[in-house]
């Protein structure tokens, strides 16, 4: 009988998977008992939900005590390859990528290289040429960057293009500072939070500058490495990691069109770069929440209180409450660069991502040490004509679903 190339790779591959997934559920004794009833139900409307909306392909782990105790794949990494997704599929993470610019500019906070209410101006003087009715440029701080209540408009590009040879994103520095003239402050910086893509760039920005690193260089020593996030990386990805890279998808009326492969978000790359497979994720998940066994490590990231500082509500989003299904009483804020949510009766800390047909997010419940993280490579888009394939919808779907039956089943720590 003739064996197929990698036809032996693969059923060892799967046979790993299904021993990983057994395993990690029986060594986590902390789960509670009702736990593996409601994990079959959850797998039940993934799978069911992923079909629904058209997803090509999906990744999610669900982290408790530092473990990820359940993980579902779902689909293909690329259609045309029919790549199966796997525990190795590399997904974009585009604006998750904030979060780690945050850290940055913290551990540069702790070591006195700058601090968090400089106006943004002494390190980026380019950005006086931007129109503020408001007030002057020196008001707007590093803060308010963080926070995304600076003023800045939401876009990095304010206009559109869809032709081939229009870049992804702005490739240099210089086209930004020849944007700056034409800019302009649109509220009262402080005043509010208004999601800001350029503001983290200029983070980014001032990164390079005080470090004398590249981003891309000064993420990879200072928290890829400790973290031993050995398969993160930026913009296009290595020969080696190239077999693992997911394709991305646009899915609009029922049509199925790629995206770019591979994209290089330029000078945004702070902003919205990272790539990465989930288990390289799950390190940094477990950092955000502190996993003792590693304390050692992530406190060479980052100290304990700065983490902590970075969680803690600066702006109300939608100032008042959102009364959700159930009667919960919904309340959000901004915190440095994390989403605040307090839902179903419930603290979560959270980001989300979306790029290129790349769609993602994170939830951590620090009471209970709980968190999930979740990636699609199939943007669908509703329409007028058809609104029943929708990313964003099943996004929000698999979050209030996590939220109400999986998150409650685990007890607070005492002292969180």
């Amino acid at each position: 009988m003739k064996i197929k190339p990698g036809a032996i790779e693969r059923v060892v591959v799967s046979l790993l998977f299904a021993v990983s997934l057994t395993s990690s559920d029986m060594a986590n004794s902390q789960t509670p008992k009702n736990f593996a009833q409601a994990r079959r139900e959850f797998k039940t409307f993934y799978e069911q939900s992923m079909r629904k909306h058209g997803i090509v392909g999906s990744s999610f782990m669900l982290i408790h005590d530092g473990q990820v105790i359940a993980q579902e794949f779902f689909g293909l990494a690329d259609q045309e390859k029919q790549q199966p997704v796997d525990e190795d599929t590399i997904y974009h993470w585009a604006s998750i990528t904030k979060t780690f610019t945050c850290v940055a500019i913290m551990q540069l906070r702790d070591r006195g290289l700058l601090k968090l209410d400089d106006p943004i101006i002494k390190y980026l003087p380019e950005l006086g040429a931007v129109h503020n009715p408001f007030g002057d440029m020196s008001q707007i701080t590093i803060r308010h960057l963080l926070t995304h209540s600076a003023g800045f408009r939401a876009p990095t590009w304010p206009w559109g293009g869809d032709k081939d040879w229009h870049p992804h994103e702005p490739q240099y520095w210089s086209q930004l500072v020849a944007m700056m003239p034409y800019t302009e402050i649109l509220f009262k910086p402080g005043s509010k939070f208004s999601y800001s893509n350029p503001g983290i760039i200029f983070l980014g920005r001032v990164i390079e500058l005080i470090t004398k690193d590249d981003y891309e260089v000064y993420i990879d020593k200072n928290i890829f490495k400790p973290l031993e996030m050995y398969r993160a990386y930026f913009d296009t990805t290595p020969q080696h990691l190239l077999k693992h890279r997911s394709h991305s998808y646009y899915l609009k009326e029922g049509k199925l069109t790629p995206a770019r492969f591979d994209v290089d978000t330029g000078v945004t790359v702070s902003n919205g770069g990272l790539n990465a497979p989930l288990p390289d994720m799950v390190k940094y998940i477990n950092f955000l929440m502190g996993d003792v066994k590693r304390q050692p490590i992530f406190d060479q990231v980052l100290k304990p209180s700065s983490l902590e500082e970075m969680f803690q509500p600066q702006i109300a989003i939608d100032p008042g409450s959102v009364i959700e299904p159930e009667g919960q009483n919904r309340k959000d804020a901004m915190a440095l660069t994390f989403f605040i949510e307090d839902n179903f009766g419930q603290h979560f800390i959270g980001h989300s991502g979306s790029q290129n047909g790349f769609i993602s997010h994170f939830y951590i419940r620090p009471d209970t040490r709980t968190a999930y993280i979740i990636a699609f490579n199939t943007h669908a888009m509703p329409t007028d004509k058809d609104s029943s394939q929708d990313t964003r919808r099943l996004d929000r779907e698999i979050k209030d679903h996590l939220f109400q039956r999986i998150f409650p089943l685990f007890v607070p720590r005492q002292g969180t």
